[in-house]
């Protein structure tokens, strides 16, 4: 039998830009031109769902779901961002929506 290595097909995240500040320069990027996009936060934290946790979206894409903080961290540790770069109440960075800011418990 044949080794086939597993691909995981449901996260596609891109390689980091180099550097820290390349780093979150990426990530805060605004778009050029007026788009679906423009003047939104990258980081969206959506409202508590019923069964705990909250949805994430970096720059319109789903990241995941995240139980705490944590889980946020690591999200923008895959995108490209390093913790020590990172503050999660920064609202250029950082969009709490439909519920408090580091709460995740069901709504």
């Amino acid at each position: 039998m044949a080794f086939t290595p597993r691909v995981n097909r449901l996260v596609a995240v891109p390689p980091p830009p180099p550097g820290p500040v390349a780093a979150r320069a990426a990530i805060t990027r605004r778009a050029a031109h007026p788009g679906p996009m423009a003047g939104q936060t990258p980081v969206v934290v959506h409202r508590p769902s019923p069964g705990g946790g909250r949805r994430v979206t970096i720059r319109g894409r789903i990241a995941g779901l995240a139980h705490n903080d944590a889980d946020l961290l690591e999200f923008l540790r895959r995108a490209g961002l390093d913790e020590a770069d990172v503050s999660l109440d920064d609202p250029r960075l950082v969009e709490w929506r439909g519920g408090r800011a580091h709460h995740w418990e069901a709504a």
